[in-house]
């Protein structure tokens, strides 16, 4: 029979889940007066947003039941997520979240000397690891993987393998971490059940998986740290947070899509400690009502009897309260300074005034559909001296044909087999009767000297190229001709005094590292 401090401590670890797998297992545990250890993980890649404060405030729950608790910097995986943490980037992103978890932490008042920090990459390149991803690549089929990765990887046309590595990555981390249990989003069950299926098969034991409902964000959906009115970030000014409040989704009566409402009950009455929320309102319209507890406020709502107003401004004030302490120990120059270096900003480059279509659209290399090619065949076009017809590999079924201009100057022998970039999204458009479905990127100096770019050696046909800074976006499907985006930012696409291909400042790299023209430094790309 169960002792009343296992039911309570079982009471705050499922506090507000929306489910448990291994329940059963749990509870023997708390019956035989064991503390619980649960790992998080968080993938280092967007700027933790106000929502973090969801998975945070259940942090705080299982410390007060007793758990041990790790928090795992997932580095590697945000790496391995479609790269939405250029490798560049990685150590400072740690160092950010590093610092932003820990200010969350204390806050709301939770001892760091309770929890154990770790960085993914502190184990997950020793050689035992790598040893079992191997094992375990023998044993998950790719359907398996795919499927275990569908909610949580992004999803692209052409997926890279390492999104398919990605749910194997984060089931062996139960097993060097530790630990009794996993805590995360309902949108991780796939890689949870993953995780029950092919640990055993290892020999490893099969974890506790708690799970936390997905709240939705000020708009009603999932709040994204690439969708800026759903979030708010940690570090917003007073007058922001006011600002996005007031534009929030909270429909009168509606208790099943209101971000406001989920905010309140999966983080202000848990951090609460008991003490009432307060709704303050003038006099004529009810006065002020506390609300000692979730369930009443909700039902209040539901009847209108609480205005979304009302309700805002009280959200509005208790935010404030988390973040006061956060803002002022992000103030300091050097957090400003690891901000900047960690989140570069993208610059909001407009298309020139005067242009007859997309001048309002803003300009980024990353809607340029930039990928790793192999030239398979390459000979002179059967039409034109000065064009040479290229077939190349870019990991689609059937080769792209492409002609290029490097007739007399550069070799056909240089080509054949050449791994090169080309930019797979313009228009094709034929020329002297063949159409050219890419463009074959090349450095260019004042001379008319020309080389072909050239991506790590180890790399395959079909891997992405992005330019650091400039990951998060998605590259247009075709760029139009009309709207000319190619050539304004090919007017800033240079290689750099080490040979790098660059966007400005930004550098062109696979997950490899970055794609160079070793013998043409600064020099123009086209």
């Amino acid at each position: 029979m169960a002792n009343p401090d296992s039911k309570r401590r079982l009471g705050l670890i499922q506090r507000n889940l929306q489910e448990t797998l291994g329940e059963d297992r749990l509870t023997k545990l708390l019956d035989d007066g064991q503390d619980v250890r649960i790992y998080w993980g968080t993938a280092t890649t967007g700027k933790p947003h106000i929502a973090y404060f969801v998975p945070i405030s259940k942090i705080a729950d299982f410390l007060e039941a007793g758990c041990q608790v790790t928090i795992l910097f997932a580095d590697l995986h945000g790496y391995l997520d479609n790269m939405k943490a250029p490798w560049s980037l990685l150590n400072l992103r740690v160092k950010y979240y590093e610092n932003v978890i820990k200010a969350m932490l204390q806050s709301i008042g939770v001892p760091l000397d309770k929890l154990t920090f770790i960085k993914g990459t502190d184990y997950q390149l020793s050689r035992e690891y790598t040893l079992d991803v191997y094992r375990l690549s023998s044993v998950v089929t790719e359907h398996d993987a795919k499927k275990a990765g569908a909610e949580v990887v992004k999803q692209v046309d052409h997926p890279l393998l390492s999104g398919l590595l990605y749910p194997g990555l984060q089931a062996l981390d139960e097993e060097y971490l530790k630990v009794d249990a996993q805590f995360g989003g309902v949108d991780q069950r796939k890689i949870f059940t993953f995780a029950e299926k092919y640990l055993p098969a290892l020999g490893y034991a099969k974890r506790i998986h708690l799970m936390n409902p997905m709240v939705p964000g000020l708009t009603g959906t999932k709040m994204s740290s690439s969708e800026e009115d759903s979030k708010i970030d940690l570090c917003d000014s007073p007058s922001s947070l006011k600002k996005k409040l007031k534009k929030a989704f909270c429909e009168p009566g509606n208790v099943t899509e209101n971000g406001i409402l989920s905010f309140t009950k999966h983080v202000l009455f848990p951090l609460s400690r008991g003490k009432p929320f307060l709704i303050e309102r003038k006099e004529e319209f009810g006065g002020n009502k506390l609300y000692d507890d979730y369930e009443s406020l909700e039902k209040e709502f539901g009847e209108e009897l609480v205005h979304p107003g009302d309700l805002k401004q009280a959200v509005e004030r208790e935010i404030n309260k988390l973040l006061d302490p956060i803002r002022k120990q992000f103030q300091s120059p050097e957090l400003k300074e690891l901000a900047s270096k960690a989140y570069p900003v993208e610059p909001k480059t407009k298309v020139k005034k005067g242009a007859k279509s997309g001048a309002s659209e803003e300009l980024s290399p990353s809607r340029l559909n930039i990928k790793v090619g192999k030239i398979v065949s390459a000979e002179m076009h059967p039409d034109a001296d000065t064009l040479y017809l290229e077939k190349i590999d870019i990991g689609e079924d059937v080769p792209r044909t492409v002609i290029s201009g490097l007739a007399g100057k550069v070799e056909l022998e240089q080509l054949r087999d050449r791994l090169v970039v080309v930019l797979c999204n313009l228009k094709p458009v034929k020329m002297r009767g063949i159409e050219s479905q890419a463009m074959l990127l090349c450095a260019v100096s004042e001379d008319g000297t020309i080389e072909p770019l050239s991506p790590p050696e180890a790399s395959s046909p079909g891997e992405v190229a992005l330019f650091e800074g400039h990951s998060s976006g998605e590259p247009d499907a075709e760029l139009k001709p009309k709207k000319k985006v190619f050539e304004q930012l090919q007017v800033d696409l240079k290689t750099s005094s080490n040979g790098i291909a660059q966007w400005k400042d930004h550098q062109l790299v696979t997950k490899l590292g970055p794609v160079v023209a070793p013998s043409l430094k600064n020099a123009s790309i086209r």
